[in-house]
């Protein structure tokens, strides 16, 4: 069954806690959460205050994305906040198993996230470390970017490489009805989604049009 992770970064932070709660009537299974420190990327976000401060609110899976350098400075802030899951970028730690591994030990599930230039082979001895790989269909760092339809080819890989692990794939950037089709078809099983959901319609129509993704796959 494919899941969908609602991008809080498009949400209507005033009222935040409403949004959460309207997310999971709708139907989502996770909430995705961008943080960025203006350095490994260009914006800033927020941290793991404001991930605590909703955490008593949903039972709904945190999917926590830390687009940050050095992340495995800060894994146990965002651990003690309420994640369930932390991913790190493969591009950002000095070390990417003893980081997956740390996230393990704190009793999250551990994700990487690859950009759109960075191979998938560069997580091929890493996978008995990984529970999730973030796959970016856009550079990290602003949402409403199009989708780069040749990270399609990066899933199909990825699908093929973790054949013998429980490993979830999951696309952020870009994300619509019709794109979502492309990404399940080729082996996502978790759709993080900004502006689809937000912008126009409720969010329990949004949010089963992504998970239908649908038969067509021109762009």
């Amino acid at each position: 069954m494919v899941k969908i992770s609602p991008s809080l970064l498009a949400s209507d932070f005033g009222n935040l806690r409403s949004e959460i709660k309207n997310l999971e009537k709708a139907g989502a299974e996770w909430l995705h959460f961008d943080v960025m420190d203006g350095v490994f990327v260009p914006n800033i976000t927020f941290g793991p205050a404001l991930i605590k401060s909703v955490r008593q609110d949903t039972n709904l899976v945190f999917d926590v994305h830390l687009m940050i350098e050095k992340p495995e400075k800060k894994l146990e802030w965002f651990a003690k906040a309420g994640a369930d899951i932390i991913t790190v970028h493969y591009e950002a730690c000095d070390n990417i198993k003893q980081t997956l591994q740390q996230i393990r030990a704190l009793g999250c599930k551990a994700g990487v996230s690859i950009k759109p230039m960075t191979s998938p082979q560069v997580l091929e001895t890493l996978l008995e470390y990984i529970d999730v790989i973030l796959v970016m269909a856009v550079e990290p760092g602003f949402g409403g970017q199009k989708f780069m339809e040749d990270q399609i080819y990066k899933i199909e890989q990825l699908k093929k490489m973790i054949s013998s692990y429980q490993i979830e794939i999951e696309v952020d950037g870009g994300i619509n009805a019709q794109t979502a089709g492309l990404c399940i078809n080729a082996g996502a099983n978790v759709l993080v989604a900004g502006t689809a959901i937000f912008k126009g319609g409720s969010y329990q129509e949004n949010i089963a049009n992504l998970r239908k993704g649908g038969t067509q796959c021109n762009i």
